[in-house]
């Protein structure tokens, strides 16, 4: 159905805004790990992906 989003995309999604929210605080405690933002931007690309070809 168009406009609906299984299971796998919604658990997707929240592991994708739960790891902007574990690499923030990463950040804001440690300082910046480039290797971090990096896999979280392709973790976010992957989710965009899913979103897209399950609509």
């Amino acid at each position: 159905m168009p406009g609906s989003t299984n299971g796998s995309t919604k658990t997707m999604g929240a592991l994708t805004v739960g790891g902007l929210v574990v690499v923030t605080a990463y950040t804001v405690a440690l300082g910046s790990n480039g290797w971090l933002w990096f896999g979280w931007v392709v973790l976010g690309l992957l989710t965009l992906a899913t979103v897209l070809t399950r609509s």
